[in-house]
């Protein structure tokens, strides 16, 4: 086929499904403009139904707002270890350092390319030795595959260490048939604008404690006491969703499963195009997950394959980008301690996101896979 220049192909841009508006002129004809209202309530109820396993949901700003106040309701502070993911994007970490403590990474494991539950078994000892026991796991269900819940969830029984589920990517994902989001202590969701579904900026903090739901509001409003003045006895925050972007939430959900099954489709489209080619391959479901496959990544040979592909994308105006880069192999994190295998670093050498928006339509996959296809050749 004729591979000309032509329209932008974005890695994942939004899709709106077209009541999201109705619900956003409800929000201004009420007047209901500043943060709380009911479309906010409305979007909490959405998600929890959606979920599941009566799930609490406290919808605000960002996920990196709800891992941030996870942690605080954790009583993560100043000098504690948090053991953390070091293949994920830099907000599963960030928040560590806004209480002053300390990330631990740990490395990825090559079937799930998430957390290694051996290496995080190997940290939790070595750090009890060295005489500070972690406070909490922050553990990512990347690109939307599941991590592997039960040896994650029974090492942090075992030792008492709370688990922050980073679901930021996993909106329905699952893992034995029960939805990512709902496996934590606390999980958190985010609605940035290149997940699965958005608000413009957005997210969630989960919980099947109701208490922990209730503190996380009360902290993401302010700190405010109940009073009829302005009376505070702990720090907060201003971290609340607003109405107006609840209401765009309230229409997502209306197409969340459908957004699911078009990334799916695409995956399914990359894999049975590209998978001749001896020089690919893909990250594939374990038998107990369901990955939403919010992006769809291929891992090349090497870095100047990776390269050639990426970069031929480019020149056709598609935008691919390279998997994520390690935190313990990032400048700011360099003298944090790390458990390492070298599985993420290698992942990052190798590895790429391929468009995957549900808005992709079939020329705009035959066009990719083309390309693809005429580096390879």
């Amino acid at each position: 086929m004729d591979i000309a220049v032509s329209d932008k192909i974005w890695l994942s841009s939004p899709h709106m499904g077209g009541t999201e508006l109705n619900y956003v002129n409800d929000a201004f004809k009420s007047n209901w403009i500043a943060p709380l209202g009911p479309n906010v309530n409305h979007f909490e109820t959405a998600i929890e139904e959606f979920v599941g396993e009566d799930i609490h949901v406290a919808c605000l700003s960002s996920g990196t707002a709800a891992i941030h106040l996870a942690l605080e309701l954790l009583d993560v502070k100043r000098n504690d270890e948090v053991l953390c993911q070091s293949f994920t994007f830099s907000a599963s970490a960030n928040p560590i350092t806004y209480l002053g403590a300390n990330p631990i990474f740990i490395d990825s494991e090559a079937d799930t390319w998430n957390l290694s539950p051996e290496l995080l078994e190997e940290a939790i000892l070595d750090r009890m030795r060295l005489g500070k026991k972690p406070k909490a796991i922050i553990a990512v269900h990347l690109y939307g595959m599941p991590y592997k819940v039960n040896e994650v969830s029974a090492i942090s029984k075992k030792y008492g260490i709370p688990i922050v589920e980073d679901s930021a990517e996993a909106l329905g994902s699952s893992y034995k048939g029960i939805q990512c989001g709902s496996f934590g202590d606390i999980g958190i969701l985010s609605f940035n604008g290149n997940k699965i579904i958005t608000t413009s900026g957005g997210g969630a903090l989960l919980s099947k404690n109701q208490n922990i739901k209730e503190k996380a509001i009360f902290k993401a409003t302010q700190a405010r006491d109940c009073a009829p003045h302005y009376e505070h006895s702990q720090i907060g925050y201003n971290y609340r969703m607003s109405n107006v972007l609840a209401g765009i939430g309230r229409g997502q959900m209306e197409v969340l499963n459908d957004r699911i099954n078009a990334r799916r489709e695409n995956f399914l489209y990359y894999n049975h195009h590209l998978s001749d080619f001896h020089e690919l391959s893909f990250l594939n479901e374990l038998d107990e997950s369901h990955s939403n496959r919010w992006l769809t990544c291929i891992l090349t040979q090497s870095f100047e394959t990776r390269e050639e592909i990426r970069l031929a994308l480019q020149n056709h105006n598609i935008e691919s980008r390279p998997l994520w880069k390690p935190m313990h192999s990032q400048p700011i994190f360099e003298n944090c301690s790390a458990y390492k295998n070298g599985v993420s670093e290698e992942l990052f050498e190798k590895g790429l996101c391929l468009p995957s928006g549900s808005n992709l339509d079939r020329n705009d996959l035959d066009r990719i896979c083309e390309i693809i296809k005429n580096v390879l050749r």
